[in-house]
């Protein structure tokens, strides 16, 4: 059948029949992606370059991509790239895939700060990709960040990508267990901590699409028992840092499972926190909370 593959729009319609015969959801899609990878195009000169020739090795490159998307893995691991907040990230073995619904954290802080001075200097918990982070970076120009993160890899790859997005000089990577090894005048130093921790009850792991499951990091998605073990490890460290600073970030913006609000609003009040405001994602869920001081009525 590949003896029928002439051009780029040949290549590209043979790649979505194997797709959809595999039931990929996205067929279309994944195959002009998978097609621009393999010829080094991006999607739109596919679309626009789609008369052109494509050689025998092409073709046995595109279908090889298809054939591990087919098995189930994402596009993004393929191609080792994930839009998010409509820039370009690296990813890794060690970092999570950025889903559409973390940008609600985005979003959350935006309307928090919004009209008012943006945060002098931001801490990204778990950082990954340092997607978060760095998009935040982008919308508020004369801000720093700090990414934390265990994973010497992640920390790399985030590094990398602040790099790449002309960020370096206002983003620090650094490996570390969420909080810990920060010193006293950096803690007092933090306006805004942001968190997208694992949170996904260990036996529900399992059963989540071959996707996540088989192709994001473990440590990633697993949040304990009840997915609530990083929540309370962060607000078990904020309040031994307050019983030595007296000092705590006025704001936390916190990504959660869409059932655990409730749990964590709790969780945080252990530290003094208290919920401010709900952020639903696309999807009308409960996808983040943003938590201020008790003491704090407003902007500090």
């Amino acid at each position: 059948m590949t003896a029928d593959i002439q051009r780029i729009k040949d290549l590209s319609r043979h790649l979505a029949a194997l797709l959809t015969t595999a039931g990929v959801p996205t067929p279309m899609l994944d195959a002009r992606l998978l097609t621009a990878h393999a010829l080094g195009l991006d999607g739109q000169q596919v679309l626009a370059c789609r008369d052109l020739s494509v050689t025998a090795a092409q073709i046995a490159v595109a279908c090889a991509l298809s054939g591990r998307r087919a098995a189930g893995e994402p596009v993004s691991r393929i191609t080792g790239t994930r839009e998010f907040w409509s820039l370009p990230f690296r990813l890794s073995e060690a970092t999570l895939d950025p889903r559409a619904d973390s940008e609600t954290l985005i979003t959350a802080a935006l309307q928090l700060f919004h009209g008012r001075q943006p945060p002098a200097q931001i801490v990204d918990l778990g950082t990954g990709s340092g997607c978060l982070l760095l998009a935040l970076l982008t919308e508020w120009p004369s801000s720093f960040g700090i990414g934390v993160d265990m994973s010497q890899s992640a920390v790399r790859t985030a590094t990398a990508n602040a790099a790449a997005l002309g960020l370096a000089e206002r983003a620090r990577m650094q490996v570390g267990n969420w909080l810990e090894g920060f010193g006293a005048g950096e803690f007092a130093g933090i306006d805004l901590l942001l968190a997208n921790p694992p949170y996904i009850p260990a036996a529900v792991v399992e059963t989540l699409a071959i996707e996540v499951r088989d192709h994001d990091p473990r440590t990633a998605l697993d949040g304990g028992m009840d997915g609530l073990d990083a929540y309370r490890a962060i607000a078990g460290q904020l309040s031994a840092a307050y019983r030595q600073t007296h000092k705590l970030p006025p704001w936390i913006i916190l990504e959660i499972g869409h059932d655990q609000a409730a749990d964590v609003t709790a969780i945080m009040a252990t530290a003094g926190y208290r919920l401010f405001k709900k952020q639903l994602d696309y999807s009308d869920n409960d996808r983040c909370l943003v938590l201020t001081r008790d003491e704090d009525d407003g902007m500090t």
